[in-house]
């Protein structure tokens, strides 16, 4: 290790090492860097020193994971505008990337105090509640976990959402005009389910997505769904678009 990196932890001229290669085009977007036993040779440090910058360099987003594939140098290509009004798949196709949805569940209850307030319905009216992982290129995207009024979109548990948008299906089949949505957006921890079908281990950072969306349903404007969206920020970014 040269003079310029004397005094500085171990792990710190690993990361600094990466992050130069990745600033001057050595290391490129979507490539894989090398592997945990090809740094420890490089640098001659333990296999939790590698691991330690590593950590440090996907949490700060400069590189992602695929689970039992390796690391790979984090792009700008797939940034998404926090503040549009888009479906998954549709973000997904923007992107250049091949969509997939697997269901995880498909039920209905009853709408409980929470969802009713959102949904401006009775806490014992019916919901639809919708499960369901999205892929980008079949790498796990995020978690989705969306309630619907039932009584809003009868039948609406019939269709395979496996294979078709929900959007799409609201749009086409019950005339719904999507007009606005109210966010919030907080740093979490993946944990459980959520953890595993995200591919990534309990504990990882991720961001997680509340909305109440509104539409025109039924010649009216009314909330129709509220959504909690767990997203692996690995290979996404996330911009808002700001006009003054």
């Amino acid at each position: 290790m040269n003079s310029l990196h004397e005094g500085l932890p171990k792990y710190h001229v690993v990361k600094r090492n990466l992050l130069e290669k990745i600033n001057e085009d050595v290391l490129t977007e979507d490539q894989k860097i090398p592997s945990e036993r090809e740094l420890i040779e490089e640098f001659g440090v333990s296999r939790i020193t590698v691991r330690k910058a590593l950590d440090e360099l996907v949490n700060e987003g400069h590189l992602y994971r695929i689970q039992g594939k390796g690391t790979y140098v984090k792009g700008d290509k797939t940034e998404q505008d926090l503040f549009s009004i888009t479906s998954c798949t549709k973000d997904i196709i923007n992107h250049g990337m091949r969509p997939r949805r697997k269901l995880l569940g498909l039920d209905i209850e009853p709408a409980n105090d929470k969802r009713s307030k959102l949904l401006e319905i009775d806490p014992k009216d019916a919901v639809l509640r919708l499960d369901r992982i999205y892929y980008a290129d079949e790498m796990p995207v995020n978690r989705t976990i969306t309630y619907l009024s039932k009584k809003l979109f009868p039948g609406l548990e019939k269709h395979d959402f496996t294979a078709q948008s929900l959007y799409e299906v609201l749009e086409r089949e019950y005339n719904v005009t999507i007009t606005r949505a109210k966010r919030t957006i907080e740093a979490v921890l993946a944990h459980g389910k959520t953890a595993h079908h995200l591919e990534i281990e309990d504990g990882f950072p991720i961001i997680l997505f509340q909305a109440v969306t509104h539409g025109v349903v039924n010649g009216r404007e009314v909330p129709f769904e509220t959504f909690k969206c767990f997203y692996r920020t690995a290979q996404f970014k996330f911009y808002i678009d700001q006009v003054k």
